[in-house]
């Protein structure tokens, strides 16, 4: 077999395994997750009727999107409305590219690497694509030719672009530690010394915020905003249109996680634990998605007990408070490794 035969068959195994991990396992479930976990901090039952413990209920829901009526209004613009909700799915399910997900496995003599792309440029990719999704919101809210979208989508598009600043500068602070803008760099650097959420505290928790910020997940859900908004951006929207926003949500939750993990909780890697041949790289992909999975839980946990911020708080805090707290962060690690060789 020739090496460029072996690289596109290894390629392609990747993005299966990657895609059956998110698309067939974690996007289905979430759902159900969600409902179960908003019932046990709500002291309510959430969804148990469908399949043992309501595990099928998130079947169902995917059956009903498909079955229900698509209704497009009147006077919407047609081409924009119906691509709004691709152009927001697509870049979320293409972050995963170039995320490790584990350490490599051997394969007919050569080691392959669990990334689906190793990219020099990794993380520069990710936040590129997530900078594209705040045109699908934008266009959602505009071409649905209703007030409270539009509201929705100038919310979405200030909201996600003042907490893009404050995560940007808080993941240069780990590339300028790591020496690299490539993923697996970031984790291997963390492997050799320490997971960057214990020397550059500040930056971590800084990235985490804007995480929840970006996904537009409570208490940040000004976009949406039922209570005064009806539903923001997607108002106008149903059937698989609307679900592909509901996607869209939880893969990009399910990034959001897989980013944190990489840049500031050692990746796929544990401390003082090496892992070596197929077994060693399978309890890699075992490490990296528990660990993405223990964020996950974070994500629905916060959702469903804190309260939503008004929006001139949420600038205030972005602007405000994130900004400066992850300059600072990026200008003390910035000199650590200037005058020591290393964070």
């Amino acid at each position: 077999m020739s090496p460029a035969t072996f690289d596109l068959l290894a390629a392609i195994a990747k993005i299966a395994v990657v895609w059956a991990i998110t698309l067939a396992a974690l996007l289905p479930n979430l759902v159900w997750m969600e409902r179960r976990g908003a019932g046990l901090i709500q002291d309510r039952p959430g969804p148990n009727r469908v399949g043992p413990l309501g595990l099928f209920q998130a079947l169902a829901d995917v059956l009903k999107m498909f079955m229900k009526e698509d209704v497009t209004p009147l006077y919407v613009d047609k081409l924009l409305h119906t691509v709004a909700p691709a152009i927001l799915l697509v870049p979320a399910l293409t972050t995963f590219a170039v995320i490790p997900f584990g350490s490599s496995i051997p394969v007919l003599g050569r080691e392959v690497k669990l990334v689906i792309a190793d990219v020099n440029i990794g993380v520069l990719y990710v936040f590129a694509l997530t900078s594209v999704g705040v045109y699908g919101l934008v266009l959602a809210g505009w071409a649905s030719n209703n007030k409270y979208s539009l509201l929705g989508g100038l919310r979405s598009s200030a909201q996600i672009i003042s907490y893009e600043l404050s995560m940007g500068v808080s993941a240069v602070a780990v590339l300028v530690s790591a020496g690299s803008l490539r993923p697996s760099d970031v984790v291997a650097w963390q492997a050799a010394n320490v997971w960057n959420c214990v020397p550059q505290v500040v930056g971590c928790i800084v990235f985490i915020v804007a995480a929840f910020a970006e996904t537009n997940r409570v208490p940040f859900d000004l976009p949406e905003a039922e209570a005064e908004l009806v539903a923001g951006y997607h108002t106008e929207y149903s059937a698989f249109k609307f679900g592909m926003f509901f996607m869209s949500e939880y893969a990009n939750m399910i990034a959001a996680s897989a980013m944190i993990v990489t840049l500031y909780f050692g990746g796929w890697s544990l401390p003082f634990v090496t892992f070596t041949g197929v077994w060693g790289g399978l309890l890699s992909m075992v490490v990296f998605w528990a660990k993405t999975l223990f964020f996950i839980c974070v994500f629905i946990w916060v959702r469903w007990t804190l309260p939503r911020f008004r929006y001139d708080q949420l600038m205030n805090l972005g602007w405000k408070v994130l900004l400066p707290l992850s300059v600072l962060n990026l200008l003390v690690v910035a000199w650590i490794v200037a005058t020591k060789g290393g964070a």
